[in-house]
């Protein structure tokens, strides 16, 4: 309970709660994208997908990482757009780095949730007037989202472990980072690690009971009890 290691761990959830917003937005986005009957979308998607899932994530931060010595400026043609601020920011860059990889992810969860709600379904709404706002909010997502919320907290829990990995960028605020600093100060290494080990399992317990709750409120209406 050092305020150093606490504070360390309200960076990880900082960087896992960013990290994970922008992932689900940038999936639902890709999802699209694969589900759209334009080829020009469907080949960026899947292009983005097959890089990013790919590659090792830890190969993408150091990448991220190297980014300001490789590229100072992005020239579009008409304008050169600067880089540095971007590129100074380590957390950032770390949020960024995690960002795209989770969207690749979480495309392929959307995509299947979308899915797995039967076209019979789709069509009843349409036949019943609704427009195509209604039919997804009212029709598709309420059942898409009991496909959609197991892995996707699954994704999540996931992802709050992989921000260890920012250390490649490098960000050492978070718990991993942090640890590992207090311990090459103190010269010990296990009880440092064990003491980040306890913190990651202390806050993923408290997301698994969350994602239970979650689960069991779309679940409503789905099972039924003799």
């Amino acid at each position: 309970f050092d305020t150093r290691i606490a504070v360390a761990a309200l960076h990880t959830l900082a960087i896992t709660i960013f990290a994970m917003v922008l992932g689900v937005i940038g999936g639902v986005i890709l999802a699209v994208m694969r589900m759209s009957p334009n080829p020009v979308f469907k080949t960026v998607s899947w292009v983005f997908l097959w890089i990013f899932r790919g590659t090792p994530v830890y190969v993408q931060l150091i990448f991220w990482g190297l980014i300001g010595s490789i590229y100072d400026t992005i020239n579009l043609g008409v304008a050169e757009i600067p880089l540095e601020p971007f590129t100074s920011s380590a957390f950032l860059l770390a949020v960024v780095g995690l960002a795209l990889n989770e969207a690749a992810y979480m495309a392929e969860i959307v995509r299947s949730g979308v899915s797995s709600v039967p076209e019979g379904q789709i069509e009843a709404s349409k036949a019943l007037g609704m427009s195509w706002s209604q039919t997804m909010t009212r029709t598709v997502l309420p059942q898409a989202m009991r496909i959609i919320i197991p892995p996707t907290g699954n994704e999540f829990i996931s992802l709050l472990k992989t921000s260890s990995l920012v250390v490649a960028v490098p960000y050492s605020l978070e718990l991993y980072g942090r640890s590992m600093d207090i311990a090459a100060a103190l010269f010990e290494p296990v009880p440092m690690l064990l003491v980040a080990a306890t913190w990651y399992l202390a806050i993923t317990s408290v997301l698994m009971v969350g994602q239970h709750y979650l689960e069991k409120y779309f679940d409503r209406g789905a099972k039924r009890q003799l």
